[in-house]
């Protein structure tokens, strides 16, 4: 399992560097680590029998998703069937990373080696995005041409997508610290790993990063306020901030936004956005049930193009309206399905740190086995025990 677990940090670090995992070749690697990783994980739990395989609830609404999909292109029921085929292979690979994911980081060990893996790696990606910017050359890595335009940020071509992959790996440093769950001999490393982070997140000036950074403070308030704790937690929250706003101002946010400055043509404009909403949306009306086909969007829309200018649209700026259009009926039941497994988890763990404030949990698998007779055991029996519910993490 150790493998495993290494071989699944060492596909997202890839996916990421790799600038994103978006082009022909980073994909393929992506696909066909997952599968090699799922054959050899096969292997190993056919010669280990006693082995228990775990499962998400987040992964019922992920696999219906990719059954949809699969019949599109089954039944050449899209735009265009290749496209449809590459997409599927990208969700199937997806699915697979995240259902090997569930078997190999299990007891409180391994997930505490999660949370530190994806700390440093944050804060790698956001120190190169940092310097990168800060001595940006027209090129990704100084020496890549980008012949298609784009306003970078560290390996991603888009800003929005650096802001995106922060979103998502800020939190392990900034939850466990802000709610006091880090040891005090630790707080100046895991306080740089949430605040180089920020600070990254604010010099890309992605709006929609910057938004969705003050939704997870006010989440992370609610949580805060449930527990009635809030004195020691709410200095913590507020220097973390104030250092990354410190941060920023010394390395000098004018100077930034006059280099973005150069770029905003490349920027789609809000009339723009606008007419790919409508347009997408006519899209899902003329195909409400199952949708064109993932994947066909750049394909099917300049039939319902009303604002012309030359450029092509391969995404619609809206996630939702997108999958919508691409899926239908099926394939939103499908993502709300997700997105309500989602939040219901996240909810009981929420609840529960009012509880049992050790209980630091990411939401998002089953609950622990009924052999356990309490649902709060010492810290002895949770060190040994699998951790089937994403278990109790403890101090970092």
């Amino acid at each position: 399992m150790k493998l495993l677990r290494f071989s699944i940090c060492a596909l997202a670090v890839f996916a990421v560097a790799a600038q994103g995992g978006v082009e022909d070749w980073a994909r393929a690697v992506l696909e066909t680590g997952a599968g090699l990783l799922f054959l050899a994980w096969a292997l190993w739990i056919y010669f280990t029998p006693e082995e228990q395989i775990v499962f998400s609830p987040l992964l019922p609404p992920l696999a219906a998703l990719s059954m949809i999909v699969f019949g599109q292109w089954f039944f050449h029921a899209t735009a265009c069937s290749y496209s449809t085929r590459m997409e599927l292979l990208l969700l199937a690979s997806d699915l697979i990373l995240l259902f090997l994911a569930v078997q190999a980081f299990r007891t409180l060990q391994d997930w505490r080696g999660f949370v530190w893996f994806g700390m440093i790696f944050g804060f790698l990606i956001s120190i190169f995005g940092i310097l990168q910017h800060l001595t940006f050359n027209g090129k990704l890595y100084w020496i890549r041409e980008m012949h298609y335009g784009g306003i970078p940020f560290g390996p991603y071509v888009n800003r929005n997508h650096f802001a995106g992959f922060v979103e998502l790996i800020l939190p392990l440093a900034l939850v466990p610290l802000v709610l006091g769950r880090v040891r005090r001999e630790r707080w100046a490393v895991v306080g740089l790993f949430a605040v180089v982070p920020i600070g990254a997140l604010f010099l890309s000036v992605s709006r929609g990063g910057i938004v969705s950074f003050g939704v997870e403070l006010a989440v992370l308030a609610l949580v805060m306020i449930q527990q009635r704790a809030i004195g020691k937690q709410l200095f913590a929250g507020a220097a973390v901030l104030l250092l990354a706003l410190l941060m920023v101002s010394w390395l000098g946010v004018g100077q930034i936004l006059q280099r973005f400055s150069s770029f905003q043509s490349l920027e789609v404009t809000a009339g723009k956005r606008a007419s790919m909403r409508r347009g997408t949306w006519q899209i899902f009306l003329h195909h409400p049930v199952a949708g064109t086909g993932l994947g066909t969007l750049q394909i099917v829309y300049p039939r319902y193009e009303s604002l012309y200018d030359g450029k092509i649209v391969n995404h619609t700026h809206n996630d939702y309206l997108e999958a919508l259009a691409e899926t239908g009926i099926l394939g939103g039941l499908c993502c709300a399905w997700f997105l309500g497994v989602l939040f219901s988890k996240s909810l009981q763990r929420v609840r529960q740190l009012s509880w049992d404030p050790a209980a630091l949990r990411p939401g998002g698998l089953r609950r622990l086995p009924r052999a356990w007779p309490s649902r709060f055991q010492p810290a002895h029996a949770l060190e040994r025990a699998p951790v089937f519910s994403y278990g109790p993490l403890g101090d970092l």
